[in-house]
């Protein structure tokens, strides 16, 4: 049998206490008869449910079923205010210690995070780079002001969630910013996100922050504040339309990688470390797509400017340089085996 809530129990407790006050007024002045007035039976009704025992307003000594009335009353009285109070008590306790607990476990997994994600705010954009993050399987943390937006995502979504306020400093360090790989911003105001790019950028200077930019003639500024990168989701839309106009079998493809369950495909990038297994080997020697199953399509070699674009076996790979993949999550692990980022 399913357990009854603590706010369903609640209202059973008030329902009863609310019946068994009406019956008492009833039958109060029903057993008084015509000398008790509804305030009598009232009065009597509040201080035999309180049990403060002020007296009688009328001597029922000489009637002998407002007596039996009275003590039966007395009797769902005592077990009425038992129900109510321990209703409520459960209630509290029960909630507080749930939000205690569910606090501190979300800390503890909190603190055993590195390179993970920040997400500040859970508005639509936000959503989309959740839904995204978990099917690559990217550790992430996301920080929402609001609890009914909070339960609502997390009700959907397995993940870690902080009911707080994300411009505060000591909020961003809960959610471990200064082990993170990196934090978007996706609060309803260009200021709320150009605040927190401050912030974010002094708590963690090698952070990555990327931000969305609502009104473009702010982008320099929240850029100049140190985010990496802006986004314009009104300039996106814009380009989307355009390609589903002219590159309609380009834009169709990526939709299809994009949404495949089965098979999760992205475009992703690792970085060749110091002393990785692959750094000094060719191409050919490296074997990446035998070895890991993800394809190469470009060097962005020693994390400058310049792309190797389908670069021969011949080419050799180096410290620094930033490998562009098209490969699965499980893909890219493998290839951070080998780059030194396992």
């Amino acid at each position: 049998m399913k357990p009854i809530s603590s706010k369903r129990r609640i209202f059973i407790s008030l329902t009863v206490f609310f019946v068994v006050f009406l019956v008492g007024v009833s039958g109060f002045k029903f057993f008084g008869g015509k000398e008790w007035s509804f305030i009598d039976s009232l009065y009597m009704t509040v201080i035999t449910l309180s049990t403060v025992g002020y007296g009688e307003v009328k001597d029922i000594s000489a009637n002998p079923a407002a007596r039996i009335f009275a003590s039966v009353f007395i009797l769902f009285s005592l077990g009425t205010i038992a129900f109510v109070v321990s209703s409520v008590t459960s209630f509290i306790v029960e909630g507080e210690m749930k939000n205690l607990l569910g606090r501190r476990k979300m800390e503890k997994e909190i603190s055993k995070l590195k390179n993970h994600y920040i997400i500040c705010g859970t508005d639509e954009t936000a959503q989309t780079i959740i839904q995204e993050l978990v099917l690559t399987q990217k550790d992430f943390v996301v920080i929402e002001p609001l609890k009914e937006k909070i339960d609502k995502l997390s009700a959907s979504v397995k993940g870690l969630f902080i009911h707080d306020d994300p411009t505060e400093d000591n909020v961003l360090v809960s959610a471990g910013i200064k082990k993170a790989k990196g934090i978007f911003l996706s609060l309803p105001t260009d200021e709320a996100n150009l605040f927190i790019t401050i912030t974010a950028r002094s708590l963690n200077p090698d952070i990555r922050i990327v931000t969305k930019g609502i009104d473009v003639k702010s982008h320099s500024k929240i850029i100049k504040a140190g985010s990496d990168a802006v986004v314009s989701p009104t300039f996106i839309g814009g380009m989307r339309m355009v390609s589903e106009m002219i590159r309609p079998a380009v834009v169709t493809f990526l939709d299809m990688m994009l949404r495949e369950r089965k098979k999760v495909l992205r475009v992703e990038e690792v970085v060749v470390k110091k002393g990785a297994s692959l750094d000094g080997k060719t191409l050919e020697e490296a074997r990446i797509g035998e070895k890991t199953g993800a394809l190469l399509v470009a060097i962005q070699k020693g994390g400058g400017k310049d792309y190797d674009f389908n670069p021969v076996k011949e080419t050799a790979i180096q410290e620094k340089d930033v490998l562009i993949l098209i490969a699965s999550p499980e893909s890219v692990k493998q290839v951070e085996k080998f780059t030194g980022g396992g």
